[in-house]
């Protein structure tokens, strides 16, 4: 089952009763009271500061691995809470982490770059039919580690290529918050699952920065980027520019994109449960290659 985006941008209490998210906004004289049971819920987004939450609530949330996304004063993502404890199995799977090879990583990462440059060049295709050749060299020229950056060549020509009189840049003008606000739902699905499947979403495979607290997570969502920029050109084809209530839910509808995986339709966040599950085998032997989705 596809767990659901929970999104509260309003005031609101919310308590847990009976196994079940109890929503009251206060807007309203006569506030609105909603249940959602907690097994249902994979993200919760908090962006409002009258926002009141329960200790109990959290505490069952964060059992039910529920990632919880905290937004800031410009109404953006800027925190993610998850359980400490994901797997039943949480200590083995660590240790098979912490001891991969670097040969290992490496080519798990020569895997990721591959497959994310492969995805940027169908999003291309779909969006602006465009002819690729160049990128589908590039994917063959990736080599263990991507030592020579063919990541950066190709993200240099699919943003250039990608939007019109666009750079890509996090504190850049429109469409760069919409990316950024997809991007922070993708990570905390990717946070979720690689801490569902007993891995640590700090150690990264190739991202290492020490400030940085899901560097695991940042290496994986990588090939699943190009499905929100598609989202983000549509939104961009049908005029939209401000990041308001109805472009936020067309973003938080990311966890049910579909994305084809194992030669199957399956949606996002359960194409993202392979990808991490895979993740693991590959920690521990049993498989060589990571499985990422594909347009």
């Amino acid at each position: 089952m596809v767990k659901r985006t929970i999104y509260v941008g309003n005031p609101a209490y919310l308590s847990l009763k009976d196994e079940q998210l109890v929503l009251k906004l206060l807007q309203d004289e006569s506030p609105i009271q909603k249940t959602i049971p907690i097994e249902d819920i994979g993200v919760l987004v908090l962006d409002n500061y009258q926002i009141t939450i329960t200790h109990g609530l959290i505490d069952s949330l964060l059992n039910n691995n529920v990632a919880i996304i905290s937004c800031d004063k410009k109404r953006l993502p800027v925190g993610l809470m998850l359980p400490l404890s994901g797997n039943i199995v949480q200590n083995e799977r660590f240790r098979t982490q912490l001891d991969a090879s670097i040969p290992l990583k490496k080519q798990l990462w020569q895997q990721t770059v591959q497959s994310k440059i492969n995805n940027q060049a169908s999003a291309l295709k779909i969006v602006r039919k465009i002819e690729v050749k160049n990128m589908e060299k590039w994917i063959n020229d990736v080599k263990s580690g991507d030592a020579s950056n063919i990541e950066a060549r190709a993200a240099a020509y699919y943003w250039a290529n990608f939007f019109q009189d666009f750079g890509r840049d996090r504190f850049g003008d429109e469409p760069n918050n919409f990316l950024n606000y997809g991007y922070a739902v993708l990570r905390a699905i990717v946070a979720r699952s690689l801490v569902a499947s007993g891995l640590l979403p700090t150690l990264g495979i190739h991202h290492h920065n020490k400030y940085n607290a899901y560097c695991l997570a940042d290496d994986i969502m990588e090939p699943y980027r190009p499905f929100v920029d598609i989202l983000v050109a549509e939104l961009v084809e049908a005029g939209e520019f401000e990041l308001n209530k109805d472009v936020k839910a067309r973003l938080l509808s990311i966890p049910t994109l579909d994305v084809r995986i194992n030669d199957q339709t399956s949606p996002l966040m359960v194409a993202v449960s392979i990808t991490t599950a895979s993740l693991y085998k590959c920690f521990s032997g049993e498989l060589r290659r990571i499985t990422y989705p594909y347009m």
